[in-house]
This record gives structure tokens, sequence and C-alpha cells, in this order.
């Protein structure tokens, strides 16, 4: 639940992704300082793709739709460290193999501004998502997912790592 903490201690970094000091979550937000963030995409052993909608009592954006699990990247930890760790709190799980980095973007918005490191991982371990976090979730075939996603209300940086992900995905199964 460190996800959901505005005292919780984040890295701010340089347009380089290179640290350059510390604050708490709130006041990192509130001042719209650039820090890091990792989304996952989880696939189950059908291929199909974990969505969810958040809870309302999310710091950032409450009760949307998101296509990826995902959170802030803690001070001092990795990207991986923590593309792990916030799957493993998401799904309620343990034991999930290490997900795969595919992709890094600044994501900016009027708002906020962080990297986000977009992983992929397959879960084949039975998933008991944190009601704390998660209000309602599926694992839904790509094609069907793309079908809803227009009538859905979605966490912005997630959609746009799904894109990214999905064109990344063409882009290497090319070659």
């Amino acid at each position: 639940m460190a996800g959901m903490d505005a005292d919780e201690l984040l890295d701010i970094v340089d347009e380089h992704d290179r640290v350059t000091g510390q604050a708490r979550r709130g006041e990192l937000m509130a001042r719209r300082w650039r820090h890091r963030s990792v989304s996952v995409r989880v696939r189950d052993a059908e291929g199909r793709i974990f969505v969810h909608r958040r809870t309302p009592e999310k710091l950032v954006f409450p009760s949307m739709y998101d296509v990826m699990v995902g959170g802030v990247v803690a001070a001092g930890e990795t990207y991986d460290e923590a593309a792990l760790r916030e799957a493993e709190e998401e799904l309620g799980v343990r034991g999930l193999p290490m997900p795969r980095p595919r992709l890094k973007f600044l994501y900016e918005s009027p708002e906020h501004i962080w990297f986000l490191q977009v992983y992929d991982v397959a879960c084949t371990l039975p998933v008991r998502p944190q009601v704390a976090e998660v209000a309602w979730w599926d694992f839904l075939p790509e094609d069907e997912l793309e079908r809803r996603l227009p009538g859905w209300e979605v966490v912005p940086d997630g959609l746009e790592g799904h894109r990214r992900l999905r064109q990344w995905h063409r882009d290497h199964a090319e070659r």
C-alpha cells in the first residue's frame, strides 16, 4: 500500500533521469517535480491482459480504469525492484517472475511529470488484487480490451504505456 502514501519518500530526477534529490510524495506531486514510475502489463497463461479499475481512494487517477499495474519508484529503489514489488502488491501474489523491461519514456501532463519504465510479465498464479487499490478486475483478450478502451476513462500514463508497448512488440516481431 506504499503507493498511496503522501509521506512516501521518492527520488527527484533531472531530464536525464539522474537523481538530484528526494522529497515526500505529496510535496513532489504538488510541486510537479520529475520522478520515476513503473507500469507492468500482466498477461495470464492464456495471454489475456489484466485490467482493473482503481479505487476512489487512490492519490493519483482515482476510480479510473488501468491496463497496467504499477506505481512510483521509492527513493533508492531501482526500476526493476519497483516493477516486481508493485506487480506483486497489486496482483496479491508472491513469486512472480521478474518483469521484463521493454521501454522508457517521459510522461508529462499539466499536472504530472515522471519517467515511466514499461514492463511485461506473465502471471500464472491465482491473483488476489489488493482491495485498497483495485475496485474491479478481470483478464481480457487483447481484442476485447481494445473494443472497451474507447468507452472507459483510462489512466493516461498506463494507456500511453500500453500503446507504446503494443508498437514495441510489433517493431520487435518484424526483426
